[in-house]
């Protein structure tokens, strides 16, 4: 949907071939400082062994004046992000962190560490924000918040 934009160079990126244009690593992202005007990171950080580095890169290849969608599943119990490097198969993940490949659960610190890194972020509850005919245009959950970093 994104390259139907006229204007707009949009690059996909994944580890897997198969799944975007480029091959990218969040950790190490290829393209030069202040490239991008805009990135969407949906749902990867989580899955990031060190996701400060990934956020620093994001950072880092974003323009001035330029924003980045960050979302990441975020526990609504949790004050603190919960993350145990010792918990690694598959059903540890998954009754730890939710998921089999997460890393992490997010807690309501996740726009702390993303400032931590420069970012400014606005967060946009969108329930709130967003009719319920544009929640389901745009295919969101209404139960998030949306997490827009500007550089």
């Amino acid at each position: 949907m994104l390259k139907t934009f006229s204007k707009t160079k949009y690059i996909s990126g994944d580890l897997n071939p198969l799944k975007a244009e480029k091959v990218i690593d969040v950790t190490n992202i290829q393209f030069h400082d202040n490239y991008f005007d805009f990135i969407i990171c949906n749902h990867l950080l989580e899955h990031i062994q060190d996701d400060r580095k990934a956020m620093r890169e994001l950072f880092r290849v974003l323009r001035p004046k330029g924003f980045a969608i960050l979302q990441v599943p975020i526990s609504k119990y949790n004050k603190e992000t919960f993350e145990d490097f010792s918990i690694t198969s598959p059903e540890e993940r998954k009754k730890y962190f939710g998921q089999k490949d997460h890393v992490r659960i997010y807690g309501k610190d996740y726009k702390e560490r993303l400032e931590s890194v420069g970012f400014k972020v606005n967060l946009y509850d969108i329930k709130n924000d967003l009719s319920i005919k544009d929640i389901k245009k745009y295919g969101l959950n209404e139960e998030e918040i949306l997490y827009i970093g500007k550089r």
